[in-house]
């Protein structure tokens, strides 16, 4: 205990300080969403000139720090592994990099070295006694980093909770650290409407009692949350964890007690919430959060029973092929964990996988279900893959499905409007 707090004393500086780890030509790892460490961040961004050829990876930047400039992406740059508001003007221009991936894999990608992981930034829980830390907010991919990297370097602040899981550092492994005591980021919840709504009750009545759900961020899936408070003994097997599933704990709807896989025990990778929410997590053994490659391995988040995956689209073909993260050729999100869940949930007794979205796009003009994707889109998840799919006119289930059966179904839920043309192009292409 002594010599942990030695060690800690040793090595904690100022984040300018911290910068003296860095090398040209690093890549610094950095956990997903608000596990990202400001502090250090801004100094890498008051000193990135500095430097040369170092990338940043990341999974959904947060806050647009200075190193997010094309003038000085030479310097510093963000290496994107899923794009976000921060990020996505980089990625469309061309001057911050995209790593395609499955966030079930980054990990690997690092193990096996093929994604560099030579520093690690990250925030972390105050240190305990027996000398470890908690990365609670972004566990994902940062432990695989923690174990390759050169240098870890943590910003440690005493509003990050110390939680239970695969996520746990010892002062041994740390070569330096800095303080902070600013608040987590709040990411409140997203804004819903009625079409949310309308497709949010669809899923929500094909939920059964007892199912184990894997929900994500956006106003469909928390549609989907707020209609669930009449189920019974649900359970959490996710990759995020909000405030959404926190309003399901709270009304003792989510007890995790009829999971097959790790009964009583709530299963994330990252958090994204409110104060209340990180608070929540502190010290609470209902929740575990662990690395990707656990969390949305297909085949271990599968064997929970009645496993449900709610993932959105930003458009679907007749086929059912899913264009979920670009607009045709410029980038907008990523793969993510979309078809990690979609494949576990496939393979889980009883489970169901829903890909939702609106059936049109920029005020009505646009028919997000369509022919074939528009050229350039980065396909996500396949033809394959697809089982339920949900708009606010139905529900398609296309797993087991003829081509012509598949185009039949996604019209019939497409927007009115644009059901004629659907029928067109589908006789045109051979498809009626």
């Amino acid at each position: 205990m002594h010599r942990a707090h030695e060690l800690y004393t040793s090595k904690r500086c100022s984040p300018a300080d911290a910068l003296a780890h860095l090398q040209d030509g690093d890549m610094i790892i950095v956990p997903t969403g608000v596990g990202e460490p400001p502090s250090l961040l801004a100094a890498l961004s008051e000193h990135r000139r500095h430097f040369h050829d170092v990338k940043v990876a990341q999974i959904l930047a947060m806050r647009k720090y200075g190193y997010f400039e094309q003038d000085t992406a030479r310097h510093v740059r963000h290496a994107a592994l899923f794009f976000g508001g921060a990020s996505r003007s980089g990625g469309q221009g061309g001057w911050c990099d995209f790593i395609p991936n499955y966030f079930s894999e980054i990990p690997t990608l690092i193990e096996r070295g093929l994604m560099p992981a030579d520093v690690v930034f990250a925030m972390a829980s105050p240190m305990t006694e027996s000398g470890h830390f908690a990365l609670s907010l972004g566990t994902d991919y940062t432990m695989a980093a923690v174990a390759k990297a050169r240098a870890v370097i943590l910003e440690v602040n005493p509003n990050v909770p110390f939680t239970m899981g695969q996520c746990h550092v010892h002062i041994s492994q740390v070569t330096a650290l800095v303080e902070s005591s600013d608040p987590i980021l709040e990411v409140g919840l997203p804004k819903i409407g009625p079409v949310q709504e309308a497709i949010g009750k669809y899923v929500a009545d094909m939920i059964e009692d007892g199912s184990t759900l894997q929900i994500g961020y956006g106003g469909i899936p928390d549609a989907v949350v707020m209609q669930l408070t009449d189920k019974r003994d649900l359970g959490v097997h996710t990759e995020m964890i909000g405030d959404g599933i926190l309003s399901l704990v709270e009304a003792g709807v989510v007890t995790n007690r009829r999971k097959s896989f790790l009964p009583g025990r709530m299963i994330a990778t990252f958090a994204l919430g409110s104060q209340k929410l990180y608070r929540f997590m502190h010290q609470n053994p209902m929740l575990e959060m662990h690395p990707s490659n656990f969390t949305n391995d297909p085949y271990i988040a599968g064997q929970n029973d009645k496993l449900v995956s709610i993932n959105a689209t930003l458009q679907i073909d007749l086929l059912g092929q899913c264009g979920s993260e670009s607009i045709g050729h410029l980038p907008y999100s990523g793969t993510g964990g979309q078809v990690d869940f979609v494949r576990a949930a496939n393979r889980s007794r009883g489970g169901q996988s829903f890909i939702v979205l609106p059936s049109t796009a920029k005020d009505g003009t646009i028919s997000r279900i369509v022919p074939t994707l528009a050229a350039g889109t980065h396909a996500t998840t396949s033809k394959n893959d697809v089982n339920y799919v949900v708009t606010e006119y139905g529900v398609a289930q296309l797993r087991g499905k003829s081509a012509r059966q598949r185009a039949q179904e996604l019209i019939a839920i497409a927007h009115p409007d644009f059901r004629p043309w659907l029928r067109e192009e589908a006789d045109r292409m051979c498809v009626f």
